[in-house]
């Protein structure tokens, strides 16, 4: 995958047995990171794509872990760390997302947004952190969406936890300066089975909404997440990047 010329310590990409998290896996795997992958519930798709990136010349691992659940973080980090010497990179992708409107939606329901979507982010980089630390050298991308920028209408809680991970973006970013950079990116519609029913049923009317006329593909996503996890981008710091097409302008 690398040619065995890069070899780098170990990133964490939550949430990336599929969709987006596999995608940036992939990249960064192919860049010379060792990569976690870590999954909740698709434990097959997570090894899929292990045996993918190690079968094309990579490194990686698989840790099952809820993000909602620190201990099972801390878990994922010290795996992570003892497999590949060391965590450069945190890619915050875990996400969980239903269609609720407030009149309907359950205090468990919200609860469960704010868990994953915006206390995962936080249990991660708290976990990590000291390993960031150790290295002198880090990168934090925390994947936020439209929906953050835009709200919803079917999804008050989504977007509320969205809307408080570019809070949370903002803030690391000024106290983990100048070693450590972190950035979100925003996506809009993206190709993956968590838009495949909405695309098929909608898509006609979503695309002539969009500028590109389409939707994104999840290695267009990761080429973005790539970037900012590089050296490259060190002078980014604190940005939430929209990568949705055009959708939404600001």
């Amino acid at each position: 995958m690398n040619g065995g010329t890069n070899v780098l310590p170990g990133a964490i990409v939550t949430g990336s047995s599929r969709g987006i998290g596999a995608a940036i896996a992939r990249r960064l795997a192919s860049e010379g990171y060792g990569v976690s992958i870590n999954y909740v519930n698709d434990a097959a798709g997570a090894a899929s794509l292990a045996e993918e990136i190690t079968g094309s010349g990579g490194r990686a691992i698989v840790v099952r872990a809820d993000v909602s659940n620190y201990d099972e973080v801390a878990h994922l980090v010290e795996e992570t760390a003892k497999a590949f010497g060391g965590i450069r990179i945190v890619v915050n992708n875990a996400g969980f997302s239903q269609h609720r409107r407030i009149g309907e939606m359950t205090i468990d329901d919200w609860n469960r947004a704010i868990a994953i979507n915006l206390s995962g982010a936080f249990h991660t980089v708290k976990a990590a952190l000291p390993h960031l630390e150790r290295e002198e050298w880090g990168r934090i991308v925390n994947i936020c969406s439209l929906r953050a920028m835009t709200g919803s209408d079917h999804g008050a809680h989504y977007a509320a936890a969205k809307s408080g991970l570019i809070g949370l973006t903002k803030s690391l970013a000024r106290e983990l300066a100048p070693r450590i950079t972190v950035n979100a990116i925003s996506p809009g519609y993206t190709r993956t089975d968590m838009t495949a029913r909405t695309l098929a049923e909608k898509g006609e009317e979503i695309y002539a909404s969009i500028p590109a006329g389409r939707a994104a593909e999840p290695e267009e996503i990761a080429a973005l997440a790539a970037f900012l996890a590089s050296e490259e981008a060190g002078y980014i710091t604190g940005e939430t990047i929209n990568a949705n097409g055009g959708i939404y302008m600001r």
